[in-house]
């Protein structure tokens, strides 16, 4: 039976009179991995908060296993000023980081005391082989400059520095919230895969489907202050919860109309009331309750019709753009059609933003033109943010956009009415913009949005801070949208959803058209990789021996001898390994203990060494 990692017990939370959520209890278990799901402002991110034990419950307890290595990733990073990438990662206050500094020392010193507590001290923090390990999971997650200041990073890089920070402590359960976040596609592909074998424990909030069906096991849904479990992925979920809908449909039906039969008893004979039975009369209370369970799904209202569009959309003729030695673009030249849908993708800070903002003459292009249709009414939603004053009011905001908004030819609302249709309660809509949620400031975004009716969309990552419901609205809206769309985006599934075709921003200006969705140019991508591999190993064409091209990637005799050898000499030396391991660990006294530290730092350099080269042997058939 799996180990108990983590047991959470009615666990409530408010803010004021707002409830989050009431008396959740559940546990998470060795090699669990669930995923959390609920739409904004229901206490997701809250509930991880105090897990990791950054906030406190109103109520409740949390029960850890005891020594369990945490590691918490938040949705916004913070770093101290001036922090490089490899002091972040190193976390000079760590107890790891001290133990390997108290190692060296004792080495350095010979004393056999000091080194015996410091191979202690380093097997109980985990900290033999940190440094090596901290450079090559900065590369797998393409950071390279140990030394580059983490303020100076884009939003994206330093989540990246935050999530090595994470992984590189060798956490047993890893909470994570919005993981996703300003990351590109490559790295969220390599953090599903990197999840997906790992043997930790998972707990996380993210909005990205792809990932959850992918990587979870169990899922749970945080609804109406109440937690619902499900031990499936995001696909088992989507199933089980419509049949929990309507099971609690059916129910809700059934109680009400037992209840009228109750109310009719309890009004008969008033005057005997004090005689009816008690349980009877409890029942019915009881009832009354159960019926006042609001069912209903408050959702965003994105009905806004976009405004007529011409035939002529943009032409871009010669575009060039490049920041310093970084190009951007390189003579780009294309003719965007009317109703046409695209998507743009790339690694971070290889300029999609700036391509989009080019686009609209926010960022002057260096040469070239583009010569956009007279009929063209832009709505920008800018991966910024909001522009407003965030000391204004929600309502103050929007009323000074405009005090009278006219929609879908001629519907007019006021700016009250069409905040409500955003999920802004009259109460809501007199809250400051600093104090709304990432969720709240992302739905204020898109109403200013919409408010114009425009009929060309550019989104730049929507999908950041919004939950699944509204992602799902909004992907509805924009497949019925009658006018042209642009979108950036890291959330496959999104792209998957909208785009007729994708721009790849491949790097030194280029850009690839791709005709199809994301999944349709991974697996083009993965196809073509797959056709180039042999090519690479093959010999040049005019080699007079093309039976050795094609058996260049077989073991030889000698070859296969080494793998052997090679097996036999890993296996003896992890139990070596292991063994000194539990000696280390043994809390015993331990003769010549600088002798069996240099045979431990040697038999680590040989295992590196031969396990590098049994990898290079084993990708030959």
């Amino acid at each position: 039976m799996a180990a108990s990692f983590l047991q959470v017990e009615n666990l409530t939370k408010s803010y004021g009179d707002r409830m989050l959520f009431r008396d959740v209890t559940f546990g998470i278990y060795e090699g669990d991995k669930v995923g959390i799901i609920a739409k904004n402002g229901t206490g997701k991110s809250t509930l991880l908060s105090i897990i990791a034990g950054k906030e406190a419950p109103d109520s409740g307890n949390i029960i850890f296993h005891n020594g369990l290595r945490v590691g918490y990733l938040e949705q916004t990073p913070s770093f101290a000023s001036g922090t490089t990438v490899m002091e972040a990662c190193l976390d000079g206050d760590s107890d790891m980081c001290h133990a390997i500094s108290i190692y060296e020392e004792a080495l350095a010193s010979g004393d056999e005391k000091r080194i015996n507590e410091a191979v202690h001290l380093m097997d109980s923090t985990s900290a033999w082989e940190y440094e090596d390990r901290v450079k090559q999971m900065l590369s797998q997650l393409d950071i390279h400059d140990m030394t580059a200041r983490i303020d100076t990073m884009s939003g994206g890089q330093a989540k990246r520095v935050a999530l090595a920070r994470v992984i590189l402590g060798n956490p047993e359960l890893i909470i994570l919230d919005e993981p996703t976040n300003h990351l590109d596609i490559k790295t969220i592909e390599w953090l599903e895969n990197y999840l997906t074998r790992s043997r930790s424990t998972l707990l996380m909030v993210t909005h990205d489907r792809y990932f959850l069906d992918r990587v979870t096991n169990h899922i749970i849904e945080l609804d109406r202050e109440q937690m619902f479990a499900y031990d499936g992925n995001y696909e088992y979920y989507l199933r089980r919860r419509q049949e929990r809908i309507e099971a609690m449909t059916a129910e809700l039906a059934k109680v009400k109309n037992t209840l009228r039969k109750e109310q009719e008893w309890m009004r008969r004979q008033p005057q005997a009331r004090a005689g009816k039975a008690k349980y009877r009369i409890d029942a019915f209370y009881d009832l009354k309750k159960r019926s006042q369970v609001n069912l209903r799904e408050d959702n965003v209202e994105l009905d806004v019709k976009s405004s007529y569009i011409g035939s002529k959309i943009f032409e871009a003729t010669g575009i060039n753009k490049r920041y310093g030695d970084k190009v951007i673009l390189n003579d780009f030249s294309y003719t965007f059609a009317r109703y046409e849908r695209l998507g743009i993708i790339g690694h971070n800070g290889v300029g999609k933003s700036t391509f989009i903002k080019m686009l609209q003459g926010i960022v002057p292009q260096d040469s070239g033109e583009w010569n956009v249709g007279e009929t063209v009414r832009f709505g920008y939603y800018s991966q910024e943010g909001i522009s407003f004053d965030e000391n204004k009011r929600v309502i103050d905001a929007i009323t000074e956009i405009a005090e009278d908004i006219v929609v879908n030819d001629g519907v007019r609302y006021t700016p009250m009415q069409f905040l409500t249709r955003f999920l802004f309660t009259p109460a809501d809509q007199q809250k400051y913009i600093h104090t709304l949620s990432g969720g709240e400031k992302a739905r204020l975004h898109l109403a200013a949005v919409l408010m114009r009716s425009p009929n060309f969309l550019i989104l730049d990552e929507p999908t950041n801070d919004l939950d699944i419901v509204t992602l799902g609205l909004l992907e509805e809206y924009l497949s019925q949208f009658k006018g042209c769309l642009i979108v950036i985006s890291h959330d496959r599934f999104f792209l998957d959803s909208i785009v007729d075709h994708i721009f790849v921003l491949e790097g030194d200006g280029e850009v690839r058209d791709f005709p199809g969705n994301y999944s349709d140019y991974r697996a083009w991508l993965d196809e073509r990789q797959k056709e180039q591999e042999p090519t690479k190993e093959s010999k040049p064409k005019e080699s007079p021996r093309p039976k050795r091209e094609r058996d260049n990637n077989k073991m030889t005799f000698k070859e296969r001898r080494e793998f052997e050898e090679l097996t036999a000499d890993i296996d003896t030396l992890n139990a070596e390994k292991a063994s000194l391991d539990a000696l280390f660990n043994s809390g015993d006294q331990i003769d010549d203990i600088v002798a069996k530290s240099s045979r431990y730092e040697e038999i680590k350099s040989l295992l590196d060494e031969k396990e590098m080269r049994w990898l290079e042997l084993s990708e030959k058939s």
